[in-house]
């Protein structure tokens, strides 16, 4: 039987059509699920043809709560067996952020991350993006606790599923579907200025996050292969042109790597860097994987010591700390080794058809 998918609202218009179904059910519906995140069953109650409809492409496959903080860790199967992440943050002062994924994997394949290190780069579907925010939506909301902000800092460069990420935008700040407003939704990538501008250009009030991690471009070329391509002096015209377009600074990601971007030398560069720029810095641990083991994060007193500097110097900075340490907190731990095999198997079994 086809379904319809429940993001589908020019899909869903038409089999109101032809089974005669009242508009003002499918409303209650997408309201049940997408802003008030009711378990399915007493979303779908009063719905007349809920086979006709397709509300999860996900599975959920585990969920893995810290004990030592309150984040959440969801593995969601995919159609083609593979898995993905999605994070959930509570942070302390009440907020809750979700950290969803664009990707299966990611071709940016950058040395500190355990995604990159997977071998795989397959694009999730709008559909499969948005489920991610629903579900985790359903889980929170017997906990009286609501989704404030959704960042896309999971698995995969969004910028490497473009037209898939600016569809699943389109559903999560649509009246009709989730309603939030752009401002409480952040796209983070590694550095490709002409989606960048591309994005702030579709979605001006949309915050957008740029994994800097130095401004040294030997040292980014080290740890992010794809700045061969997009050298530092783009990246810096990119944010230039983004100040241009939008009011809000753009927040800058740099994940502090011991002997390698941490040196009061490389704070200011990043200060001289950022000069006449509206940004935001926010210094990030490093949470170790076994395929990096060269890498090391920068101690605590260190880290506040390359804040100071830079708030010295009147750049804002915030210095984070993790969440989740104890349910493998860095993107992609928890999947690569399933999806690789996976992967195999599907490859071996198109290998053997030909």
């Amino acid at each position: 039987m086809l379904q319809t998918s429940i993001y589908d609202t020019t899909g869903i218009e038409r089999l109101q059509r032809e089974l005669q179904i009242d508009s003002r059910l499918s409303r209650k519906l997408r309201t049940a699920l997408f802003k008030h995140f009711q378990a399915d069953e007493l979303a779908l109650a009063e719905f007349p043809a809920t086979e006709r409809l397709a509300i999860h492409p996900l599975a959920l496959d585990s969920r893995h709560d810290s004990q030592l903080d309150g984040a959440s860790k969801l593995l969601f199967r995919t159609a083609t067996e593979m898995l993905i992440e999605a994070v959930i943050l509570r942070i302390a002062t009440g907020r809750t952020t979700l950290c969803v994924s664009s990707q299966i994997g990611c071709a940016a394949a950058c040395d500190f991350c355990a995604t990159g290190k997977m071998g795989i780069a397959q694009n999730l579907t709008p559909e499969e993006i948005c489920d991610q925010v629903l579900q985790a939506g359903q889980l929170l909301a017997p906990e009286s606790r609501s989704l404030r902000n959704i960042v896309f800092m999971g698995m995969g460069e969004p910028f490497h599923n473009e037209d898939k990420l600016y569809s699943a935008l389109e559903s999560l700040i649509s009246p009709r579907l989730f309603h939030f407003s752009p401002t409480k939704i952040l796209v983070s990538t590694v550095g490709i200025p002409a989606a960048m501008l591309r994005c702030v250009r579709r979605f001006p009030q949309l915050n957008l996050a740029l994994s800097l991690h130095s401004v040294r471009q030997e040292v980014r070329e080290r740890i992010i292969p794809l700045a061969k391509k997009f050298p530092i002096e783009s990246l810096q015209h990119a944010l230039h042109q983004i100040n241009e377009l939008q009011t809000r600074p753009v927040m800058i990601e740099y994940l502090l790597l011991a002997g390698v971007n941490d040196s009061l030398d490389d704070a200011q560069l990043l200060v001289e860097w950022l000069a006449n720029l509206r940004a935001h810095v926010n210094l990030i641990p490093y949470n170790a994987i076994a395929d990096a083991p060269h890498l090391i994060g920068t101690e605590r007193t260190e880290r506040e010591a390359f804040g100071a500097f830079l708030k010295q110097a009147g750049i804002p900075t915030t210095i984070r700390y993790s969440l989740g340490g104890d349910i493998a907190a860095a993107c992609g731990q928890l999947v690569r080794k399933e999806n690789r095999a996976v992967a195999i198997t599907q490859t071996s079994g198109f290998s053997q058809r030909k």
